[in-house]
C-alpha cells in the first residue's frame, strides 16, 4: 500500500524513478547517521540514462534548466525510498544544494534550482520547506545541466 507522499506524487502524475547505482568512484547515494539521511548529488535521468547534457543559458533556457532541476530532485526522492522504504518517514527537508552548469554570462542560477524546491514543497508540504544553496559552476560530471543533493531528517 502507498504511503501519503506516494499517493500525493500519483495525484501529481509523477512517475517514482528508481534510484541509480554510482557510475564514479566506490561513493554512496545516500548514508544515514543518526536520524539524519544524506542523499549524494543526483543527475537528471529519464528513463535511467542521464540526460540535460549541457549548460543553462548556452544549450537550456531558464525553464528548462527548471525541469532538469525537478528531474534531478526526483533521482533524490528515489533514493530517499530506497534509504528509508516508507517515504513518510522524513519529517524535515533540512537542506538542499543545487550545482547549475551555467554559461558564464548567465545569473539567475538560484531560479533553476527553483524547479527542485518547488517539487521538494508540493510533495511534503510544510516540512519540505528547506534552507539551500544554488552554485553555478563552469563544467558538471557527464556534462549535466545540475545536479541536485539533499540533507533529510526522518523517523
Amino acid at each position: 500500500m502507498a504511503g501519503k507522499i506516494e499517493s500525493k506524487l500519483a495525484e501529481m502524475g509523477v512517475t517514482l524513478p528508481i534510484a541509480a547505482s554510482p557510475k564514479v568512484a566506490k561513493i554512496l547515494n545516500w548514508k544515514i547517521a543518526g536520524d539524519l539521511l544524506f542523499v549524494s548529488g543526483q543527475v537528471p535521468r529519464i528513463d535511467n540514462e542521464i540526460s540535460f547534457i549541457g549548460k543553462v543559458g548556452r544549450e537550456y533556457s531558464l525553464e528548462e534548466g527548471q525541469l532538469a532541476a525537478r528531474t534531478s530532485a526526483l533521482m533524490v526522492l528515489a533514493c530517499i525510498k530506497e534509504a528509508l522504504g516508507d517515504m513518510d518517514r522524513v519529517t524535515e527537508i533540512v537542506r538542499i544544494k543545487g550545482y547549475i552548469n551555467v554559461d558564464p554570462d548567465f545569473t539567475d542560477v538560484s531560479a533553476v534550482l527553483n524547479g527542485a524546491s518547488e517539487l521538494f514543497i508540493d510533495v511534503y508540504g510544510d516540512p519540505g520547506r528547506h534552507s539551500r544553496t544554488a552554485v553555478g559552476v563552469a563544467s558538471m560530471p557527464f556534462g549535466v545541466a545540475i545536479e541536485v543533493e539533499g540533507i533529510f531528517q526522518f523517523v
